[in-house]
């Protein structure tokens, strides 16, 4: 049985000794020539702007969370869409459910104010 697992033993050592090499002769090879423009931060190709210890509302983190999950509730569904036939009306009655589940929330979300944006 153990036999069967060396190819993966033998690709995960490959795949090792790959990036290490690449970076070892990356790092060997190639020029060092530091300069300010090169050190400096990258802000999509804007100078940056103001300091990096900036405080941020707290309202953002709430609102990133939220999204994370309603996308991941979200995410759910579709694979209960595939098997939306195969599942019957049990299936649809438990997604209603679900759905009316993330809907409370919602609401509940949006009548605290999180989702406002000022």
């Amino acid at each position: 049985m153990l036999a069967s697992y060396v190819p993966i033993l033998i690709f995960a050592i490959i795949a090792i000794l790959f990036a290490s090499v690449t970076l070892f002769m990356s790092n060997l090879i190639g020029q060092k020539r530091p300069s300010e423009d090169k050190l400096m931060p990258y802000e999509c190709g804007n100078i940056p702007v103001g300091t990096a210890r900036e405080r941020f509302p707290i309202r953002f983190y709430i609102f990133a969370m939220l999204f994370i999950v309603f996308d991941v509730e979200v995410a759910f569904m579709f694979p209960w869409a595939v098997l939306f036939k195969k599942l019957g009306i049990l299936g649809f009655v438990e997604m209603v459910v679900f759905v009316l589940i993330l809907l409370l929330g919602l609401l509940y979300v949006w009548g605290k104010g999180a989702l406002e944006w000022e």
